[in-house]
């Protein structure tokens, strides 16, 4: 059973084959959570100036001293594989006059190395062609709008996944569970994720007693488009690409000012330095703009179709006009605790893409990194999965499932408490934090945990916001996207990963049954 239909998602099923798979999605199958939001593209070290190494070393050198140094040549090494496997399967690589892969640069990248498809679509195009990919596989079934609500534990093993469609419920056994849910973003007010991108897959894992780490450090994108229509109805900001500056785009104020002046990489600093140097000016009241005019002009439309298009609809023509930015929540560099198969704590459960924590991008991402670690671990994990020799752990009795089991819904979420939730989110656990902010809005969840139903959705959600304060409140230092006002400088003692082990909460108390793949789950 794969759980999320992202780019993780999506190649951990193709690659499990010839296994059969249960692939469950929240949504449609080819609406690809974040992934179809990516607009950046994917970082492989093919250039002629370039080598794995050189990738390794910019992404080590992003992450601040949390990086696994092993990881980080894993994925830059497999990273040319994972293209050629990915362009044999019908991934439309934009190419150069020459024929060759058209590679742009992004900050804090020593080289040219990031990959694009459609421009600034590279997101959409590997959701569209991996989605037709799998509705043709033979190996993988379809479990769409449909979640798993618990995971499923029998004699220590994870076997199944409890799986609710509206307000059914179905016990599903599998041999394997991979988690490939995506990140957080959904907990911020000020976003660029979708509002279903909230932490679920850290919900299943720390409810069944599974090992989280690193849950402090959330990247901000420096860039979000500053849309006040999409900020009033608590709508995703878009993006707009790193990939600009990498053109030559500058970061200016309102005043005509540089916003990167005198900042070590200027405008194309690692995007911690960037999200913290726009904060500072709009705390003093500034607003702060990317200006392309001079560096793109009239060829911006072409090289960034997406994005020109997001600008417009907002009244903003890119051509003419600096764009308004400012951070939001992008990218959680922490997660489920996994190895270098994507295995976790928790024997039978394996952790792909966003939701993982598996040591590549230490305390902050290199941009561009997400999409070359989603396939590469999708494709160790599969490939462990396939090769381990241990049965599936099958429930020793039970019948076949013949009917849904049905269940009233957990509590609905509520609007205003979730909104409030989002705010005191990016006020106190965003770009800057210190210790009253975070003891404060560790206090408010923690009273809102204890007045809110066990199985709602809004409870998962104040579990998941909780273990990110507790965890920011904990580190006593500022590295990578964790910032405290407080702690301005790194401290060498927390140069160290943190693992959180949450309390158990008691998963759903069903017994298993065994679901043919022929038969509809949820």
């Amino acid at each position: 059973m794969v759980v999320g239909s992202g780019v993780a998602g999506l190649i951990t099923a193709l690659r499990l084959a010839p296994l059969p798979v249960l692939l469950v999605t929240e949504g449609a199958l080819g609406a690809g959570g974040a992934t179809a939001w990516a607009q950046g593209g994917i970082a492989a070290a093919v250039g002629p100036d370039d080598d794995a190494g050189l990738h390794a070393q910019d992404t080590l050198a992003a992450g601040t001293g949390l990086g696994d140094p092993r990881v980080a040549r894993d994925v830059a090494a497999e990273a040319a594989t994972i293209i050629g496997m990915l362009r044999q399967w019908g991934v439309p690589f934009d190419q150069d006059a020459g024929g060759k892969p058209a590679l742009t640069l992004e900050a804090a990248h020593s080289r040219r190395r990031i990959l694009h498809a459609g421009g600034d679509g590279t997101g959409a195009a590997l959701i569209r062609t991996l989605a037709a990919r799998a509705r043709a596989s033979g190996t993988i079934d379809l479990a769409e709008h449909c979640s798993a609500e618990d995971l499923l534990v029998e004699d220590g093993r994870v076997a199944g996944a409890l799986l609710r469609r509206g307000g059914t419920l179905a016990p599903v056994a599998a041999r394997a569970v991979v988690l490939a849910t995506g990140g957080i973003g959904g907990l911020y007010a000020s976003t660029t994720n979708p509002a279903g991108t909230w932490g679920s897959g850290l919900a299943l894992a720390a409810r069944a007693g599974g090992e989280l780490r690193d849950l402090e450090f959330v990247q901000f994108h420096p860039t979000a488009i500053a849309i006040a229509a999409a900020a009033r109805r608590d709508a995703p900001l878009p993006l707009a690409s790193e990939a600009i500056r990498g053109e030559g785009g500058v970061l200016v104020d309102d005043l005509g000012l540089p916003v990167m002046s005198g900042v070590p990489g200027g405008d194309l600093a690692p995007r911690d330095c960037v999200a913290r140097a726009i904060w500072k000016h709009m705390e003093a009241g500034r607003r702060v703009f990317l200006d392309a005019r001079d560096a793109l002009g009239p060829r911006f439309p072409r090289r960034f179709p997406a994005i020109t298009a997001l600008c417009r609809a907002a009244g903003i023509d890119p051509v003419s006009q600096p764009i308004p930015v400012r951070p939001a929540a992008h990218y959680h560099m922490g997660g489920i605790s996994t190895d270098r198969r994507g295995r976790t704590s928790l024997p039978g459960l394996w952790a792909v893409g966003e939701v993982a924590s598996t040591g590549l991008h230490g305390a902050n991402r290199l941009a561009s990194n997400s999409l070359i670690e989603a396939a590469v671990f999708g494709r160790r994990a599969a490939a462990d999965i396939r090769h381990t020799s241990r049965p599936c752990c099958l429930p020793h009795s039970g019948d076949r499932l013949t009917a849904l089991q049905a269940n009233a819904p957990g509590s609905p979420a509520i609007p205003a408490v979730e909104a409030e939730l989002r705010r005191r989110m990016d006020d106190a656990v965003g770009v800057v934090r210190d210790r009253d902010g975070l003891q404060t809005t560790l206090a408010w969840l923690s009273g809102l945990r204890d007045t809110s139903a066990e199985d709602g959705p809004l409870r998962r959600k104040v579990e998941v916001a909780l273990m990110i304060t507790a965890a920011a409140l904990a580190r006593t230092e500022s590295r990578g996207a964790h910032t405290r006002r407080d702690f301005p400088a790194a401290d060498p003692g927390w140069a160290r990963h943190q693992a959180v082990e949450p309390e158990r909460v008691r998963p759903a108390a069903r017994p298993l049954t065994v679901l043919s793949l022929g038969d509809q789950p949820a």
